[in-house]
């Protein structure tokens, strides 16, 4: 006779109500029955955006109801804060200081009882005093969010000083087992050596439509129709992101080293910045000034018998983020489109690296990732 597994309770509380946090949301309610299956119970307790927190009355017995769940999604969906909330059942509604506040005295309430997972799926840099809170309370937390894990290194070590208690794969690479790999690898005692790889899926795009011999403005503003990049595509082509993922991935290898240690090769110069030049007249004036020299870093790689591409590189002391040429039939050299690229270097991956490939970038695939982590933690929680 099959014995029905005993559900095991997880209690959550989403930091982040855009994208991300909206369709991880989806995701817990869409899965009941699946963790049903597997004996799992993930039983929301709070959400919070940037100025307040929806909190169940009783976060040891009761939970945000799937409706409520969707309730929130609808609401901060048409741009509404989370305090436009109304007549929300047996809840209550914290603002400002008084929900962080809050948020650490629900950790240290329930870190030391039943556990809670704190989830931050927002990006904020204002988290990190949150978390830091909560480290020493028996909470487990789960990133989306980079900023945490690429802030100064005191307070990267104190977040992740108890290394069974986090999960952040989404960080780097979306739902593709990035951190994973890496983990398995370092703890095998395999030494890795070297790390490349395509972390942005727009400058992934942007790099493969070049090869076409497209203007590099026209790649961009075609990226930037299809949704791609950011509403200012400077965001994506000064290459911070990818910096911070190469960070994430460098302090994960033991390098104690902060972002600013990074080389970073924008791909627009200074004078072309935000704050110098409007995105309208970047995307009129700045960037067609830029093809002919594109252009020119296209033809002279195709003659070595290359591609450009825009990769972060982690090799023996350096951390650098930028374009480089590779060879054309290595498997960053065979990416088109959007996917995300890894290619990792070590003693048994010598002549061979293990190559991780895939969608690293969407709100669906990236709520996915963070799911997929949360439900990883459940063997601590029995």
């Amino acid at each position: 006779m099959e014995m029905k597994k005993q559900s095991v309770p997880l209690p959550l509380l989403v930091m982040g109500c855009g994208g991300v946090g909206r369709q991880l949301l989806h995701h817990i309610v869409s899965c009941r029955s699946l963790h049903a299956k597997q004996g799992l119970q993930l039983r929301v307790v709070g959400v919070c955006d940037s100025q307040s927190l929806v909190l169940t009355a009783d976060v040891f017995t009761m939970e945000l109801s799937d409706t409520s769940l969707m309730e929130i999604c609808q609401k901060k969906s048409s741009g509404s804060p989370l305090t436009a909330l109304n007549d929300f059942g047996e809840c209550q509604i914290f603002r400002n200081s008084e929900a962080t506040r809050k948020i650490v005295e629900i950790a240290a309430l329930l870190g030391r009882s039943t556990g809670l997972v704190l989830i931050d799926c927002s990006a904020s840099s204002d988290t990190i005093r949150v978390l830091n809170g909560v480290v020493d309370l028996g909470c487990c937390i789960v990133l989306a969010n980079k900023k945490p894990l690429t802030s100064g290194i005191e307070d990267y070590e104190k977040l992740v000083s108890h290394l069974r208690h986090i999960r952040y794969e989404s960080t780097v690479g979306a739902g593709l087992p990035v951190i994973t790999s890496l983990n398995r690898i370092i703890a095998s005692g395999d030494p890795i050596h070297r790390i490349v790889g395509s972390l942005s899926g727009t400058l992934g795009y942007v790099m493969s439509e070049l090869e076409d011999g497209k203007p590099f403005s026209q790649v961009v503003r075609g990226a930037k129709g299809l949704g791609y990049t950011e509403p200012d595509p400077r965001d994506d082509l000064g290459g911070m992101d990818v910096a911070r993922k190469a960070l994430i991935l460098a302090r994960l290898l033991g390098w104690r080293i902060n972002l600013d240690s990074i080389k970073v090769d924008s791909l627009y110069p200074d004078a072309m910045a935000p704050d110098t030049m409007s995105v309208e007249d970047f995307l009129n004036n700045g960037l067609p000034s830029l093809d002919n020299g594109i252009e020119e870093r296209v033809k002279v790689a195709s003659s070595n018998g290359n591609v450009l591409r825009y990769v972060c590189m982690i090799e023996g002391s350096r951390c650098e983020v930028g374009l480089k040429e590779l060879p054309k039939d290595s498997p960053l050299g065979r990416l088109r489109g959007s996917d995300n690229v890894l290619e990792i270097y070590s003693r048994c991956y010598q002549e061979l690296p293990l190559v991780i490939q895939g969608a690293g970038a969407g709100n669906d695939t990236t709520a996915a990732g963070v799911l997929a982590d949360i439900v990883d933690l459940q063997d601590l929680f029995h």
